[in-house]
């Protein structure tokens, strides 16, 4: 989901990259979960996200939609974001203390928060929301020790393809008025991508990066 404001008015003026220091450091949350409640449809789930969810949980997606996801239409295509549930709208992998029951295996976004990803170039860099984070006793940390991922390199690829292929079909279904265009592609786009299970055993990146190349085909007829 891309913003909707000025980055200048929630962060404070900064992009960083991955050995930059920045005041994340939360002390463990201290049983806080404020960031995980009330946040709508905002959260949404890559490719990546959903299959790491998938195979820890050794769920389908079908299950996975039945109380734990849901689909929204964002700028016209349909992606899955984390479903809020409960009079408190709580994450529904929030746990009975409050804790996150995913954290080993947590999407990217939430990953990353309080930073949020600033796009350019056909790159990103991070920047930090200001006012993202309830605790401001906040100690430095390096981004990529608090992002804690695997592959750093080849993951920020798979985020920068993902970010302009979605731009890209964007793009389509904004200058089209044909309904059954619009619905293929988004039917496309689940399928390959989300619903269709990677294989385990197999590298995601080399999986996600032949999808994507059939999709584009698809796309660009």
């Amino acid at each position: 989901m891309e913003l909707k404001c000025d980055i200048s008015e929630i962060s404070d003026g900064k992009l960083y990259e991955l050995n930059d220091l920045v005041k994340l450091n939360s002390d463990d949350c201290k049983g806080c979960h404020a960031c995980c409640q009330g946040m709508g449809n905002s959260v949404i789930l890559d490719p990546l996200d959903i299959h790491r969810l998938l195979i820890n949980l050794n769920i389908t997606f079908q299950e996975l939609l039945s109380d734990k996801i849901q689909l929204n239409v964002i700028d016209g295509i349909i992606l899955p974001n984390i479903k809020m549930v409960g009079d408190f709208e709580k994450c529904a992998f929030l746990n009975n203390d409050g804790r996150c029951s995913i954290h080993a295996f947590r999407p990217g976004i939430c990953r990353i928060f309080p930073l949020g990803r600033y796009y350019e170039e056909n790159s990103f860099k991070y920047f930090l929301h200001i006012n993202g984070c309830k605790n401001k006793e906040r100690a430095k940390i390096k981004v990529k020790k608090w992002i804690d991922a695997t592959d750093l390199k080849k993951n920020e690829q798979f985020i920068i393809d993902w970010h302009y292929y979605l731009k890209d079909i964007q793009n389509i279904v904004k200058q089209t008025q044909d309904d059954s265009l619009i619905k293929s592609i988004n039917m496309s786009n689940l399928n390959n991508f989300y619903i269709n299970p990677y294989d385990a055993d197999i590298d995601f990146y080399l999986q996600f990066n032949e999808r994507l190349v059939e999709a584009k085909r698809f796309t660009s007829k």
